[in-house]
C-alpha cells in the first residue's frame, strides 16, 4: 500500500513541492520553478540548504548579492511571460534585507518571484539569534516584517505544518495574470529543519492553468459604442500586450480600425518599430508623433497599462477636453482609473471580441494618413539622431544607434536606469516583443547586469545586450562574475560620462547646475556642480580592470567607430564581454512637447530656482483630472 505521509522536513518539502508545480496556457504545459538563486547563511544553510543538496533537479544557482538574486529571476519572468521563475533563498538578517528592493522592483512590475528568507527562531529561548532585529515592544516580528507592503502574498511559516496552507497560497498569486508579484514566506531557521508526515497528495505534481478571463460582453459592447463615436482615438499598448501574448491580435485590430498606437515602457515591442501607425514611445519619455496624436485625441484605449506618470506626462498628455477612457486590464484596479470604462479581462482575448464588434469600423483617412505620416517624420527624426557624430566623445543617440543597427532582429536588449531608458525608449528601434526589456517601474539601478543574467537564462538563443551606465555599473555588478561562473555570455555595454547623468541634467533643469551628480573629487573640502566646467579633477575609475577582475573579456573603445568593431567582436566571442566607452555627459535628445512634474523648491535664494519655479507653475496648470 503507498503511504499516505512521508516524514520530511519543512525544508525538505518545500523543495519537493515547488519541483512539482507546473503552468498550463493556451494548452503549452511547463515546469514553474527553474530552480533557485540564493547565498546560504546560518539562517537558511541547514535547512533549504539541506534540502536543495538532497534535491539536485531542482538546480541551486550560486549568486553574490540577494538583491542580484531577485532581479535575475524578475528578468527571466519577464522574458518568459510570467510563465515561469525562480526562487530566491537567503539568510536571516541582512541577507534577506538586500532582498527587499528587488522583491518592490517584481511587485511594481506585476512579475511573480518567490523570496525564501531565513527568520528569528520560532522556539525563540535562544534569542536574540545573530543578525536578529529585537523590540521592546514585541517578540513577533523581524526585519523580514519589511517586506510586507513589497509583496503580493506575505507569510511565516512558524510550524512545520502551516507550509501546507501557506504554499498553495503562495501559488495563486504567483500564478494569477492580475495579482502577481513577489511572494514571500519567512522560514524560521529552527522550523525549516524540524520533521512533520507530509502527506502524499500535498506533494504530488500539481498543473496551474493560468486562466484567460473574458471581459464583461455589456462593457465590450460600450466599449465599442465609444469608439465608434469618437473622431480621435488612439491606443495606448502596455505590458499587459506582451505578457499577454497578444501583439498579434494588436497588430489585426489596429490595421483593421486605423487606430494609432503608442507604445509605454513595458508595452514596446507591441508592434514592430516599422509598423506604419506605430507611433512609438508615448509621455514624458515620448516621441513627437504619439505625444502629438495624444494631445488631441478624443478617446483613449489603454490595455493592459497602469498609466504611470512618465506614460501620462504627469497627467498633461491628453489635452482633448473631452477626452474619455477605455481600459482593457486583467486588473479591475487599473481598469478603473482616469474614471474610464473598466473592460476587465485578458488582453487578447477582449482585442479579439472588441474587434468583432467593431467589424466594417475604420477612422476617418484624413486621421490614418495623418498618424502614418508622424510615424514617418519620427522616424526620420531617430536617422537624424543615429547620425549624429559628437567629437571628442559619441553622443548617447549615436550609441544607441550603433547598438540597434548591429545587435541583430532576435536580440534582446535590457536597460532599467539613469538617462538611457528615456532616450531608448524613443529612440529604439523594437523588431520583436522581447527586443526592447527595460525595467521602469522601479527603475531599480543595479537591475542591469543581474537582469542580463535572467534574461539570458529565459532566452539562451538570443544574444543579450546590457546597457549600463558608470553610476549602475558601481551599485552592482556582481552578478557578472555568476555569469562567468555559469557560462552564461552577455554583452555588457558600460558608457561612462564621469557621473549621474540623468539626474544631472535633471539637476541643470531645475535651476540646480547639476551639483552633486559628477564623479570629481571635491574643491575645497565642496563638491560643485556643471559651472565648474572642466576645472576639476575627475575621479580615476577604470572601469575595464573592473570588469576584467571580474572574470569578464573586455574591450576599450574611444571612437564611434571602434564601439562598432568591439560588438561585432562581442558578438561572435563565446563568452561574456564587457565594452567600455566614455560618452558625452551634456548632449541630450529632445523631449518631443512632453512634460514630467518634478516639484521645484517653491522659495529658494537662487534666482535659477526661483526662475524654473515659475515655468513650473505654468506647467502644473496643464495636469488634469479625468473626471468623466
Amino acid at each position: 500500500m503507498t503511504p499516505a505521509t512521508v516524514r520530511l522536513t519543512m525544508a525538505q518539502a518545500l523543495i519537493r513541492f515547488l519541483k512539482n508545480q507546473f503552468v498550463e496556457r493556451d494548452g503549452e504545459e511547463s515546469r514553474f520553478f527553474a530552480g533557485c538563486f540564493g547565498i546560504f547563511g546560518h539562517g537558511c544553510v541547514a535547512g533549504v540548504g539541506e534540502a536543495l543538496l538532497e534535491n539536485p533537479d531542482f538546480r541551486y544557482y550560486q549568486v553574490r548579492n540577494e538583491q542580484g538574486a531577485v532581479h535575475a529571476a524578475t528578468a527571466y519572468a519577464k522574458v518568459k511571460n510570467r510563465m515561469q521563475t525562480f526562487a530566491c533563498v537567503s539568510s536571516i538578517g541582512p541577507g534577506a534585507t538586500n532582498m527587499i528592493t528587488g522583491a518592490a522592483t517584481a511587485t511594481i512590475n506585476r512579475l511573480p518571484v518567490l523570496l525564501l528568507p531565513g527568520d528569528l527562531y520560532a522556539r525563540r529561548n535562544v534569542a536574540p539569534v545573530l543578525q536578529q532585529l529585537e523590540s521592546a515592544q514585541s517578540q513577533d516580528f523581524s526585519v523580514n516584517d519589511c517586506f510586507r507592503p513589497v509583496s503580493r502574498y506575505w507569510d511565516r511559516v512558524n510550524r512545520p505544518d502551516q507550509l501546507i496552507t501557506a504554499l498553495p497560497e503562495a501559488m495563486r498569486v504567483l500564478t494569477s495574470a492580475s495579482e502577481t508579484g513577489a511572494v514571500t514566506l519567512a522560514l524560521p531557521q529552527d522550523v525549516q529543519a524540524e520533521a512533520y508526515d507530509y502527506p502524499v497528495a500535498f506533494l504530488r505534481r500539481r498543473v496551474w492553468h493560468v486562466m484567460r478571463n473574458r471581459a464583461d460582453r455589456a462593457s465590450l459592447q460600450a466599449a465599442a459604442e465609444m469608439i465608434r463615436a469618437a473622431q480621435k482615438p488612439m491606443i495606448v499598448a502596455g505590458g499587459g500586450v506582451i505578457y499577454g501574448e497578444a501583439t498579434e491580435v494588436l497588430r489585426a485590430f489596429v490595421e483593421a480600425t486605423g487606430i494609432p498606437v503608442g507604445e509605454t515602457m513595458a508595452g514596446k515591442g507591441s508592434l514592430r518599430w516599422d509598423h506604419p501607425l506605430n507611433l512609438g514611445a508615448i509621455g514624458a519619455t515620448g516621441t513627437l508623433a504619439a505625444n502629438r496624436i495624444a494631445k488631441e485625441a478624443d478617446l483613449v484605449i489603454g490595455i493592459g497599462t497602469r498609466y504611470s506618470d512618465f506614460t501620462t506626462a504627469s497627467k498633461t498628455a491628453w489635452q482633448n477636453p473631452d477626452v474619455r477612457f477605455v481600459n482593457i486590464n486583467v486588473t479591475e484596479f487599473d481598469a478603473g482609473k482616469h474614471h474610464g470604462l473598466a473592460v476587465v479581462g485578458d488582453a487578447r482575448e477582449a482585442l479579439a471580441e472588441l474587434g468583432e464588434l467593431l467589424a466594417g469600423y475604420g477612422v476617418d483617412s484624413a486621421y490614418r494618413a495623418m498618424a502614418q505620416r508622424l510615424h514617418d517624420e519620427w522616424d526620420r527624426e531617430v536617422q537624424r539622431i543615429y547620425d549624429i557624430r559628437l567629437s571628442p566623445r559619441p553622443s548617447q543617440g549615436e550609441l544607441i544607434g550603433v547598438i540597434n543597427e548591429v545587435c541583430g532582429a532576435e536580440a534582446i536588449m535590457l536597460n532599467a536606469a539613469g538617462s538611457m531608458p528615456g532616450d531608448l525608449h524613443k529612440l529604439w528601434r523594437a523588431t520583436h516583443p522581447k527586443n526592447f526589456h527595460l525595467e521602469y517601474g522601479n527603475s531599480c539601478m543595479g537591475y542591469e547586469i543581474a537582469g542580463g543574467l535572467g534574461a539570458k537564462m529565459a532566452a539562451p538563443e538570443r544574444e543579450v545586450f546590457v546597457i549600463v551606465g558608470d553610476g549602475t555599473w558601481l551599485m552592482l555588478s556582481s552578478e557578472l562574475v555568476t555569469a562567468v561562473q555559469e557560462g552564461v555570455k552577455l554583452i555588457v555595454l558600460i558608457w561612462d560620462n564621469g557621473g549621474f547623468k540623468s539626474i544631472g541634467s535633471l539637476s541643470r533643469a531645475l535651476g540646480m547646475d547639476g551639483f552633486g551628480t559628477r564623479f570629481i573629487e571635491p574643491q575645497n573640502g565642496m563638491l560643485v556642480g556643471d559651472s565648474a566646467g572642466d576645472a576639476v579633477r575627475p575621479l580615476q575609475i577604470d572601469f575595464a580592470m573592473n570588469a576584467r577582475s571580474l572574470g569578464a573579456d573586455v574591450i576599450e573603445c574611444v571612437t564611434r567607430a571602434d564601439y562598432v568593431e568591439a560588438l561585432q567582436a562581442a558578438k561572435a566571442a563565446d563568452r561574456t564581454t564587457v565594452v567600455v566607452i566614455k560618452n558625452d555627459r551634456l548632449h541630450s535628445v529632445p523631449g518631443y512637447e512632453s512634460w514630467w512634474d518634478v516639484a521645484v523648491a517653491e522659495v529658494s535664494e537662487l534666482d535659477s530656482v526661483r526662475a524654473v519655479r515659475e515655468e513650473y507653475e505654468e506647467k502644473r496648470k496643464l495636469e488634469r483630472y479625468f473626471l468623466e
